[in-house]
């Protein structure tokens, strides 16, 4: 018999429901316009519409995925960060609503002070941050640096896709190394680095610990390995005046903040997320 695509949304939205998806009206809206090929708003206009058998049998395959823990985001290829497109692969961290603090501060520290600064955005991965920043300050130049060449053709893809040209620029250098001679220096640096302490990655939602890359989760035994090697490595491209500015995993911001201000930061301080968590840790050189 044939389904409207309202009966599909139904029947996804109930099936998600019953294995304890928590977000199964977002995500069976996405998941049955994926497999159409229609946008979400040309799929809410034609709920009343038929629906073929190809795209029964690609919302079957989908949600055979998500079932087994799969992210959404993977599914779609595609996920939404302050404000922007940003593409995704199982090559990246799914951007968080809570990384989208780090851009708001980013920008706040450099409003009406220097508009036209150099930035770098350190374990770029994505590149949603860089790209968030870029796209909002249109004097910018952002640089993104990563050490996985699948990461930064998923960095260059966005780039691409929102249009930043000449402004965003991606580069492949490894954070525990020394920086790549003609890196430059910068005015400000954003890092969301691996943090989760290696002994709880087993511990993280399927969904997370399946599916998306060990290399961009894992922190080191104390997950403070990243922070250490940004003072150890990298210090030396801020300009003088410059900023840090990174995201902390819950109960890590007192550890980071004293490592800047052993490394001589000053007007070191921290940032709540909206679940009360000190989520941001930023300092001046």
């Amino acid at each position: 018999m044939p389904k409207t695509y309202n009966d599909l949304y139904l029947e996804t939205r109930k099936l998600l429901r019953e294995h304890g998806i928590e977000s199964y009206n977002l995500e069976a809206r996405i998941i049955v316009s994926q497999a159409a090929g229609k946008s979400m708003e040309k799929f809410l206009q034609g709920l009343r519409l038929y629906t073929g058998d190809d795209t029964q049998h690609k919302v079957n395959e989908l949600l055979a995925r998500r079932l087994k823990g799969e992210p959404v985001a993977y599914l779609t290829g595609r996920w939404e960060f302050y404000g922007i497109p940003i593409d995704v692969s199982p090559d990246v961290l799914i951007p968080r609503p809570e990384t989208e603090l780090l851009v708001d501060k980013a920008i706040a520290m450099l409003n009406h002070n220097k508009m036209d600064a150099r930035i770098l955005d350190l374990c770029a991965g994505s590149g949603c941050v860089g790209c968030a920043i870029a796209y909002r300050l249109h004097a910018s130049r952002v640089v993104m640096i990563d050490n996985s060449r699948s990461a930064l053709a998923v960095c260059r893809r966005n780039v691409a896709l929102n249009t930043l040209g000449a402004r965003a620029t991606c580069i492949e250098a490894d954070i525990f190394d020394s920086p790549p001679m003609l890196v430059g220096s910068f005015d400000l640096v954003a890092m969301n680095p691996p943090y989760i302490p290696s002994a709880d990655i087993i511990g993280l939602p399927t969904s997370v610990r399946d599916f998306e890359p060990r290399s961009a989760l894992d922190g080191g035994e104390d997950g403070l390995n990243y922070y250490r090697a940004f003072l150890k490595n990298w210090k030396g491209i801020l300009r003088e005046g410059g900023a840090v500015i990174f995201e902390v995993g819950a109960g890590q911001a007192g550890a980071v903040m004293q490592m800047l201000q052993r490394a001589s930061f000053s007007r070191v301080e921290s940032f709540k997320d909206l679940n009360g968590i000190e989520r941001i840790v930023a300092g001046r050189a």
